[in-house]
């Protein structure tokens, strides 16, 4: 380490476990992030965190001590605030590219999706692989995690289980390994120190469509009902969307219907269980009625 971590994204999901696991390896490092509030929920203190605007490159602050790693997460799942993916995952990235260049940073850690490259004719990831592009282009070090899947994004299974069936596309055969936000976490923080440039990462157990919506239904005590639609539902839904819907309607669910169009497997990491997950999960929900 030649100085100190500088975390973009630190109050989303993925960004809150790597500010965790900083602290716990006891870096020195620098929070970036739009709201205080959300920054002191954290646990951060005033020197661990910057409030700032990273679509806005006349709102970063000029960093005196030297700069070895800058790591963004920043992204948006569901376009709010009138900004674009464009304007989040490919210019915000952009400045803080610049930013790192300008300190003179050892190095930028970039966090995309799984088979992004291949991805490009979707809204979000044509924006993230855009900035991909410039990372490699810039004269950095860099290392480009790229993750298939997090346990929160499998909710969307529990919430189709809370009414008793969980519908799929096809025959459910499709395969994934998510990961635990604090599994990537890990992986991020040991990336500063790896010479790896492109790091595909899932989690430990590989489970089909159909092995997920048994395990949300499982969770809540449900009868297990899966039901399988065909697929040309999906592909007409997804062109009805196109035609008919601006991106910031149908971005998320074009990402989403395409990726459960295909099997995501990355090597295999980490330690938590899906169905661990799935039980907290459950537990939160019914504590909360």
């Amino acid at each position: 380490m030649q100085g100190k971590i500088i975390l973009a994204g630190a109050t989303g999901y993925l960004g809150g476990y790597i500010s965790k696991e900083i602290k716990y390896q006891k870096f020195d490092f620098l929070a970036f992030g739009r709201s205080e509030e959300k920054l002191k929920k954290m646990g951060l203190a005033d020197k661990q965190f910057q409030v700032l605007d990273v679509t806005k490159l006349d709102t970063f602050p000029k960093i005196e001590e030297p700069i070895d790693t800058v790591i963004s997460t920043v992204g948006i799942t569901r376009q709010k605030d009138g900004l674009s993916y464009m304007d989040v995952d490919y210019q915000a990235n952009l400045n803080l590219l610049e930013f790192a260049i300008r300190h003179r940073a050892r190095k930028f850690v970039y966090v995309s999706v799984l088979n992004g490259e291949q991805l490009r004719h979707l809204k979000i990831t044509a924006a993230k692989e855009r900035f991909v592009d410039s990372l490699k282009d810039s004269g950095l070090e860099y290392s480009i995690i790229r993750p298939n899947g997090f346990f929160s994004d499998m909710k969307d299974f529990l919430a189709m289980a809370k009414s008793g069936r969980v519908f799929l596309f096809g025959n459910g055969g499709f395969k994934l390994n998510p990961i635990h936000g604090m599994d990537l976490a890990r992986v991020v923080i040991d990336s500063i120190a790896s010479p790896q440039k492109e790091i595909e990462v899932g989690g430990p157990d590989i489970f089909t469509q159909n092995e997920i919506g048994k395990l949300a239904l499982e969770a809540l005590g449900k009868k297990i009902k899966i039901v399988h639609l065909p697929d040309w539902m999906r592909r007409t839904a997804l062109a009805f969307m196109r035609t008919f819907t601006s991106s910031k309607t149908y971005g998320p669910i074009e990402f989403f219907l395409s990726m459960m169009a295909q099997d995501n497997i990355a090597p295999r990491h980490g330690v938590h269980r899906l169905e661990t997950f799935f039980r907290e999960e459950s537990d939160h929900t019914k504590e909360a009625v």
